[in-house]
């Protein structure tokens, strides 16, 4: 039998429910190509068996194979427009009591800036932040909340001050801000979405998606929100046919369901 990518992409599945046939082959196979070089393991065949039997192994594998590039207030200016419009909106429209998802989350840099850009509009003990990611070890590392100087350079000074603490070269976020926050492990393929939300941010993380599987993301974005409620993309990310699945455009990165 030839362990091809085929047998890879199911073996994978068996372990950990990760679908790669949802990810852009050529770009993902190249990536666990350069990790099995890396441990000089000879075939797909090998490499599922290391995983099986490798706790480090297997973490440091679903790790590389989530791309996790995040970091506070990330495009300025469009959360100076949720604070100026999209807060107040959705206050006016639901209250104070928001259910707010933040769909693949990574290291908690945006749920966290959530928390802070709603800390100006509504009391702190009243911010509830649902926060999902399918990247175990990133939700660890985001519960820890311990972020490198760059990551933070956005974030606006009241609150660098207010929340962060200096510790070496690293910055850790304040338990205030931080208990505002629920993880939990989610699969956006897989996994049953969440009703009635008020606002989902899910940024910059479908690029990675092939078009049928972004499509059916989108669509069940679209079920989970409340009516009148809002999607938050990414600079990077369009819903081509928003139309089509039922969307209203507010504008290129904020879209609301009527």
């Amino acid at each position: 039998m030839v362990y091809d990518y085929e047998y890879f992409k199911k073996a994978i599945f068996d372990l950990t429910q990760i679908d790669l046939n949802s990810y852009k082959e050529k770009q993902m196979k190249r990536r666990i190509d350069t990790l099995i070089a890396k441990h000089k393991v000879t075939g797909y065949e090998n490499y599922v068996q290391l995983i099986k039997t490798d706790k480090e192994k297997f973490e440091e594998f679903v790790s590389y194979l989530t791309i996790n590039v995040s970091e506070f207030y990330r495009n300025p200016d469009q959360w100076a427009l949720m604070d100026k419009e999209i807060i107040p909106e959705l206050i006016s429209k639901f209250g104070k009591n928001l259910k707010i998802w933040s769909a693949a989350c990574s290291t908690g840099d945006e749920p966290y800036s959530l928390v802070m850009a709603l800390s100006k509009h509504i009391p702190l003990n009243q911010i509830k932040i649902f926060a999902t990611d399918i990247d175990k070890q990133i939700l660890e590392k985001a519960r820890l909340g311990l972020y490198s100087e760059k990551s933070i350079e956005n974030v606006p000074d009241e609150f660098k001050k207010k929340y962060f603490t200096q510790i070496g070269g690293s910055y850790k976020i304040s338990d205030e801000i931080k208990s505002r926050v629920e993880f939990k492990q989610h699969n956006l393929l897989k996994d049953t979405y969440p009703t009635g939300v008020h606002m989902i941010v899910c940024r910059n993380v479908l690029i990675y998606f092939t078009e049928e599987a972004k499509d059916e993301v989108f669509k069940k974005y679209y079920d989970s929100l409340a009516p009148k409620g809002i999607l938050f993309i990414g600079s990077t990310e369009q819903i081509i046919n928003y139309k089509e699945i039922g969307y209203n455009r507010k504008n290129s990165f904020y879209y609301d369901k009527p």
